[in-house]
């Protein structure tokens, strides 16, 4: 009997690591890569919101762990990458999720606030990279994942940081793809558009931003944050073996939408 062509999908046997996991997006992220057979590190920085969101996983059949640390603490984020690497001895698969948003004009941003919206949006997923790839380099294998943004694509007045940090992302996701891709690792990027998320609350609240968002979707709507989680997992997958340098945007159309 042939097998089923939904193992295609299957991450059984994978260890993933997802930053920015103890809500929204990351979450998801978690939940659904655990619930397709991996075991799923949770990054985050608040210890007791990502021992909830552990215990959550487990009490549905998922294989979860806790891994708190800023990403945007250079050091902190090496000693978790050799906690990693002593503990399971690779990883397979690197979701970096977390990011910060703050929505102001340039003009507004002090020299602090930019280096820490850059260490945190450009700089840690890096590190993040080079990291996972040490650990990936060996084995010959491995998914790089980066959640960026449309915003990387099409800009809106007081974002421009944000815009500029994720398109910088992308490209440094598409020269991985080339620099990694001889070893087996795969380099890829999801950007979501409009995601119903705790950070966007402030804009859902706003009837005028929310009905904006709706109107400039083809779909009509925004998006909820498991929404997203499917396209990690099919990145993650033995289905997207020859994905490589790729965004897969996730936006319900509206960045195709006159």
């Amino acid at each position: 009997m042939a097998l089923s062509y939904l193992q295609n999908f299957s991450l059984t046997g994978k260890l993933a690591l997802v930053t920015g996991a103890a809500r929204g997006i990351g979450l998801e992220i978690a939940r659904a890569m655990a619930g397709s057979g991996a075991h799923v590190i949770l990054n985050g920085r608040d210890p007791k919101a990502l021992d909830i969101a552990v215990q959550e996983l487990r009490k549905s059949g998922g294989d979860a762990s806790a891994m708190p640390f800023d990403i945007a603490d250079g050091a902190a984020l090496k000693s978790a990458f050799a906690d990693i690497a002593a503990r399971h001895g690779r990883l397979d698969i690197l979701v970096s999720n977390a990011g910060l948003r703050d929505r102001k004009l340039l003009q507004d941003f002090s020299d602090d606030d930019l280096q820490r919206m850059l260490d945190t949006n450009l700089i840690a997923p890096y590190r993040l990279a080079r990291e996972a790839a040490a650990l990936m380099l060996p084995q010959r294998s491995g998914r790089l994942i980066f959640v960026t943004s449309i915003a990387g694509r099409i800009a809106r007045s007081g974002d421009a940081v944000y815009t500029g940090a994720k398109q910088g992302v992308t490209g440094m996701m598409r020269a991985l793809a080339a620099e990694y891709g001889p070893q087996g690792i795969t380099s890829n990027a999801i950007a979501p558009g409009g995601v119903a998320t705790e950070s966007n609350a402030a804009m859902l609240a706003d009837p005028k931003i929310r009905a904006h968002f709706a109107t400039r979707t083809p779909l009509g709507r925004w998006a909820e944050p498991a929404e997203i989680a499917g396209a990690a997992v099919f990145l993650a997958s033995p289905a997207a073996s020859y994905v490589n340098g790729h965004v897969l945007t996730v936006d319900g159309g509206m960045s195709i939408a006159m």
